[in-house]
């Protein structure tokens, strides 16, 4: 089976999630052993996407959802827990108070 994004094949994992994010991973991710420079500026680049781009969040969330959905459906399956609080806590408004 091919992976095509944005009609273009994609030959692995990476080069899929790329292709359909528009960005390279890295740029996001960072890469092992940069400098504090090339940090400040790989950082500098994906503000300027996501200004650029307000929606770019929602769009790889909702991408990264269908890929759940389609390849490990069973990770959306929530099971709700009994509230407990711990012993010798009550709650008030706003939080837990000791």
């Amino acid at each position: 089976m091919k992976n095509i994004v944005a009609g273009r094949i994609a030959a692995s994992t990476t080069e899929f999630i790329e292709l359909a994010l528009g960005t390279p991973l890295d740029l996001w991710l960072g890469v092992e052993g940069e400098s504090e420079t090339e940090r400040a500026a790989r950082e500098d680049a994906a503000r300027d996407i996501l200004a650029d781009n307000p929606d770019f969040p929602d769009r790889v969330s909702h991408a990264a959802a269908q890929a759940i959905e389609a390849h490990a459906p069973e990770l959306f399956n929530v099971t709700l827990l009994p509230a407990c609080r711990p012993a010798g806590r009550r709650q008030y408004r706003g939080g837990v108070a000791a």
